[in-house]
Parts: C-alpha cells; sequence; structure tokens
C-alpha cells in the first residue's frame, strides 16, 4: 500500500469508522465507590484541565469536519468530534457522579485558524495518551480503585489510541497530497507540529500547576508512592505496545515518543543507582 494512495485513506478512515464504539456516558455502570475510593478520586488533580480540553477539542473537531469536502474525511473526522464531545460528557458525568468539585467551566472558543488547530491537537494527542496509557496501567496494577471503574475506561484509552493512529495517517495523506510528501520536509514539519504541542501542553499542565511538578509527575504520584522513573517509562511502553498491536500494519502509528521513551529509559539503566534515585527524586 502507497502512503497518500486512495487505498491508504480507505484504509485509515473505515479502520477508524468500523471500530466506533456505540455507548453514553450517562448509561454506563458506574459503580458506587466507598469513602477512601471517593476521596482518592477526589484527590487526582487534573480533571478540571481534562474536561476543559475534551471540551474544547469537540468543539473544534467538529468545526474542522464541517470544513473538509472530501466526503469520507469528512465522515471520519466528524465522527471524531463527536467522540471527543461525549468524552466531556464522560468526564462531566464522574465528575458530578462522585461529588468532584471544578470551578464552572468558560464558554468553548473555536480557534480562527481551524486546520492548524486541529493539526496542533492531533500531535497533543500524540504526546499525552502515552503518557496516560501508563499512568492508568499503573493505577490500574495498583488496584487503586475498583476494577468496575477500570473497565469503564479501559475502552476510553482504546478510543484515544484510535483518535492518534487516524491523526498521523491523515497528516501524513494531507502532507503528500499537497507536495509535502518529501520525507525530511515531512519529519521537519512533524517536528515543529510536536515542538507547538509540547509548549501548549506545558502551558496548561505545568506552568498552570503551583507545585511545579506537572500532570504526569502530580498524576502518577497520587496513584503510588514509590514509583520509580524507570518502571514508569518501562509502564508507558509496554502498555503503547499494547494498545497499539491492535490495528492493522499497515498503519502508521505515532513513533517519536515510544523512541525518545526507549532511549531515556536505556540511558538510565545504564546510571549507577544512585544517579538513578538522584533523577527519580528531581522528576517527582
Amino acid at each position: 500500500m502507497k502512503l497518500g494512495s486512495v487505498e491508504h485513506k480507505e484504509l485509515f478512515c473505515r479502520s477508524f469508522l468500523d471500530t466506533h464504539l456505540d455507548y453514553e456516558p450517562e448509561h454506563l455502570p458506574w459503580p458506587d465507590l466507598n469513602d477512601a475510593d471517593v476521596a482518592r478520586l477526589r484527590a487526582i488533580p487534573f480533571w478540571e484541565k481534562a474536561l476543559g480540553i475534551e471540551r474544547e477539542a469537540g468543539a473544534m473537531v467538529s468545526s474542522y469536519a464541517a470544513t473538509v469536502t472530501d466526503p469520507l474525511l469528512h465522515e471520519a473526522i466528524a465522527l471524531q468530534g463527536r467522540e471527543e464531545s461525549r468524552h466531556a460528557r464522560l468526564l462531566k458525568t464522574l465528575i458530578d457522579r462522585y461529588g468532584i468539585e471544578i470551578p464552572q467551566c468558560p464558554p468553548v472558543v473555536v480557534p480562527a485558524k481551524i486546520e492548524p488547530a486541529f493539526t496542533t491537537f492531533g500531535f497533543e494527542e500524540c504526546l499525552d495518551s502515552f503518557f496516560a496509557f501508563g499512568l492508568f496501567g499503573i493505577a490500574r496494577d495498583a488496584k487503586v480503585f475498583p476494577e468496575a471503574l477500570f473497565t469503564i475506561f479501559d475502552p476510553i484509552l482504546d478510543e484515544e489510541a484510535r483518535h492518534i493512529v487516524f491523526f498521523v495517517n491523515w497528516f501524513t495523506y494531507m502532507q503528500i497530497n499537497r507536495g509535502q510528501g518529501f520525507s525530511p520536509l515531512r519529519l521537519a514539519k512533524t517536528l515543529w507540529y510536536y515542538g507547538k504541542a509540547l509548549s501548549n501542553l506545558t502551558a496548561a499542565f505545568v506552568d498552570s500547576d503551583p507545585s511545579g511538578t506537572g500532570f504526569t509527575a502530580t498524576g502518577a504520584s497520587t496513584f503510588t508512592d514509590n514509583l520509580t522513573l524507570e518502571k514508569f517509562l518501562d509502564v508507558c511502553i509496554q502498555e503503547n505496545h499494547q494498545r497499539m498491536s491492535k490495528y492493522d500494519s499497515r498503519l502508521l502509528q505515532p513513533q517519536l515518543m515510544p523512541r525518545l521513551t526507549n532511549i531515556a529509559l536505556s540511558t538510565l539503566q545504564l546510571l549507577p543507582k544512585r544517579q538513578s534515585q538522584s533523577v527519580e527524586r528531581a522528576t517527582t
């Protein structure tokens, strides 16, 4: 299969459309939690940010879909917009059900430059989902909540994986069909967007966090007290591989974070134990 071809478009769009899950957040089997579990859930620091991101994503992706004239691409991107909005409803259902206090959400403003916003968001999801897979795996292994809650969110993580697989194939398809398929040029543009995505995520989860610890470190420390950096990276790699192994091997997958994390993990494993521990303390 040639990247950028009609066959490529058919594959990544149909794969996305055919794996859509039909569910309503309000009708999911939300478990009754005891007081300790509710307190632990309320202590997780990122509900407000996560809800805001999903609300904005739903509106932005749906608005971008309305500008897409290719019927198949339009259908797939419109579906993603509905799924992003459903993620927001799912988080709001959880927040309301378990009495998590967050400030009132501000009105959503759709960016004027809609395709660049969609593209930047896609790269942000590639970054954020990689670490979210790891956090989910760590929390599940630690049994910090009843399994029934993880059973609800497991397919949601798979849905995020669907989004980023669709996105990297869409991005490559669009670049090739716009005459930007030469590999070094596409790589440079990809790295530029990843840099912009990382800057946006830093602004959302580090600059706004008074502790300075950021989304990933803060989230991880909520789930376990003895998590080493090596273990966290290793779990991220394993969880990412498990979720990505479900997709057709002809489809592109996000590669930057797995590769960088493998390099970081190999480097950490070469450090003397005392140095490794100091790295851990610096990140937590």
